[in-house]
């Protein structure tokens, strides 16, 4: 019977993939993957797997993601196993959404195989719970750009006024206007915050600064990167595992 099972890969670290990933790229016909998957991973596919790379960095993009959409069903039409993998959870910013709504719309089953998204576990590699019950109690997951012909200013802003911890994916290119934003709202200028680069990796290098002068080390960043905000950052200090 013919399945795609939209499948997240995790943050980096190989090790993190789940048992049911693993499982299902070892079985899988047809590998559709992103520019954030592991190359090790697809390693550990079977011989004779058609690997089909459609990664989307700034802009370059190899498909848009229509034509992805396209071409996870067109491979339908030829294998049985189709696995579309994805960094992280398919789920969080990976428009794991629309491919499934579109599969559904032309009558094709598919599975959702979540992964460990980076939200969580990158900072946790850089030493950075996302919440502690004597500095914060809750946290927002935010994407850091939005679709074309959209704007970081649409998001309402006014709703982070709240002292929790802020996560933003694929924020890096956008962290002078994510910034401002969170000082116009009442944010304090010293306010910690962190920027993780190719976290759980051995390449993962973390900047540690303030709202006012982390837009400044940023310079120093580069992609893919997690930033986050609040005062669990401070826990760094303490908790820094990884890269010690």
């Amino acid at each position: 019977m013919v399945k795609v099972y939209l499948t997240g890969a995790g943050p980096g670290d190989k090790e993190l993939l789940t048992l049911k990933a693993y499982k299902l790229i070892q079985k899988a016909d047809v590998i559709i993957y992103d520019n954030l998957v592991n190359k090790e991973i697809l390693e550990e596919a079977k011989e004779g797997v058609e690997l089909i790379y459609v990664g989307k960095v700034k802009d370059n993009h190899t498909l848009p993601q229509e034509q992805i959409n396209e071409l996870i069903y067109d491979c339908t039409l030829k294998y049985e196993c189709v696995v579309r993998l994805k960094g992280g959870d398919p789920f969080v910013f990976g428009r794991g959404g629309e491919e499934a709504l579109y599969l559904k719309q032309r009558g094709v089953k598919f599975e959702i195989i979540p992964g460990i998204t980076s939200a969580i576990s990158v900072p946790a590699y850089a030493g950075i719970p996302v919440t502690h019950r004597s500095v914060c109690s809750s946290f927002r997951v935010v994407t850091g750009h939005k679709k074309v012909n959209e704007s970081m200013h649409d998001i309402n802003w006014n709703s982070f006024k709240d002292d929790e911890t802020l996560v933003f994916l694929m924020g890096l290119h956008n962290i002078q206007l994510i910034t401002s934003k969170l000082l116009e709202i009442g944010k304090d200028k010293t306010l910690s915050c962190a920027i993780i680069s190719n976290g759980t990796t051995k390449k993962q290098k973390t900047i540690v600064g303030t709202l006012e002068n982390i837009v400044e080390k940023s310079k120093e960043a580069i992609t893919p990167a997690v930033f986050i905000v609040g005062e669990v950052v401070n826990l760094r200090e303490e908790l820094n595992w990884f890269e010690n």
